[in-house]
């Protein structure tokens, strides 16, 4: 099918705006359709999908287009032809002289690539990550997938197998998540805003390493948790239902946005166990008032974000790593100041959605150092259901575990 006027015109200002890579390419799309109210719902699926494309394949994208400058309009044109599956014929009309050349140039180049290149990562991730040079094409391959639709079942009001069976009886295809015991992963993405299921609150939509965060925490009924950098609050939700809504989970964050996006969620859902906290930053006295009250705390530490470029491929061109050293300040900060919220006997788990070191097990380790009051508790002891081959931390992959990359220490506070 042809690629019509408003649709390449459309494509390209979307590309500008995003490869400014000055904000989300999530929250630049939502403005920019917004803006752009004649675009009809295929014209906007073919600019996301594409916009998308061009963010995960970029760095092939620009060794094709060699020695031409990768452009929005270029970009746009080698994106159609070489990702899309659109033949010339199909953009033809849209293009000048030069642009006809560029496009029939296009079909037949197989540049020889960098490492970076293969693997869609920028240098510096590459000399971070210092992995051998298979194990970094296979990451970087899998992370230019789109991630699969993960979702979570609230144990408060439904049951895994039972709504498997649901959507067996729907068409649905949906199985079980290989490690998560409360994870459905879809085959195909589906509307589920208004799905009886989602409507009611007996789903809700949580990758499957996320949810083995949650579940790492081991919550118990009856106890006080916190969820030190709470979010829009679904690692919030899993706790409160893991703890049968009987105890206290106090979600903390310091964006009241992303605290209020709770609120629906946390009514649908059904419990009533959790108190959301506004908070300035990881010294706040509210947090101070909970110094060795609490009985779990989970971080889920602000962090590069490297481990979820399938959902936020833009965030490579985003980061930097001076910015993940001014990271590493900031989360050391943040376990030491959780760290103080622990009874003895207590557990601490320290996550992110990173793949480096400086950010994971740099930060655990130097930490453990400083308090000989805490131990490692290894993956196997704290996660005694998951059938996972770890040692002392939880490391997940995208092309090892098909969730997105995450890291986690669960820690014991030593008994007085």
């Amino acid at each position: 099918m042809a690629i019509t006027t408003p649709q390449f015109h459309g494509l390209i200002e979307a590309l500008s705006q995003v490869l400014s890579f000055e904000h989300p390419a999530d929250a630049v799309m939502s403005a920019f359709f917004r803006q752009q109210r004649k675009l009809g719902a295929r014209d906007r699926q073919l600019i996301s999908e594409t916009v998308y494309a061009v963010l995960r394949r970029y760095y092939w994208l620009c060794a094709i287009l060699e020695p031409s400058q990768p452009t929005p309009r270029n970009l746009a044109i080698a994106a159609l032809l070489r990702l899309r599956g659109h033949n010339l014929r199909e953009i033809s009309e849209l293009l000048n002289d030069k642009e006809q050349t560029l496009a029939t140039e296009l079909k037949g180049r197989t540049p020889a690539l960098s490492l970076s290149q293969q693997a869609e990562l920028p240098q510096w991730v590459i000399d971070k990550l210092d992995w051998p040079e298979a194990d970094l094409i296979a990451l970087g391959q899998a992370l230019q997938q789109a991630a699969p639709l993960d979702l979570r079942v609230n144990t408060f009001k439904g049951k895994r197998k039972k709504i498997l069976a649901q959507f067996a009886d729907e068409g649905v295809d949906a199985e079980a998540t290989p490690y998560s015991e409360i994870g459905i992963r879809l085959g195909k993405k589906v509307q589920l805003k208004d799905h009886p299921l989602f409507v009611d609150g007996q789903l809700e939509v949580q990758d499957e390493g996320s949810q083995l965060l949650g579940l790492l925490v081991g919550a118990k009924r009856g106890e006080m948790v916190v969820d030190f950098c709470a979010g829009a609050g679904g690692k919030t939700l899993l706790l409160a239902s893991a703890m049968a809504n009987r105890g206290r989970v106090y979600a903390l964050d310091v964006a009241e946005k992303r605290l209020k996006n709770l609120s629906p969620r946390l009514k649908r859902s059904g419990v009533s166990n959790i108190s959301t906290i506004l908070i300035n930053d990881e010294h706040d006295m509210r947090i101070k008032r909970l110094n060795g009250k609490i009985d779990r705390v989970l971080i889920d530490a602000p962090c590069s974000g490297m481990g979820t470029l399938r959902r936020n491929p833009d965030l490579k061109f985003r980061q930097s790593a001076k910015a993940v050293a001014e990271l590493n300040v900031k989360q050391a900060s943040i376990l030491e100041s959780a760290a103080h919220l622990l009874k003895p006997g207590g557990r601490l788990v320290y996550a992110t959605c990173s793949l480096l070191q400086e950010e994971n097990e740099d930060i655990v380790q130097a930490f453990l150092a400083k308090h000989p009051d805490f131990r490692l508790l290894p993956v196997a002891e704290a996660l005694p259901k998951v059938e996972l081959e770890m040692g002392d931390y939880l490391k997940l992959y995208p092309h090892l575990h098909q969730t997105d990359g995450f890291f986690a220490a669960a820690m014991v506070k030593n008994e007085a």
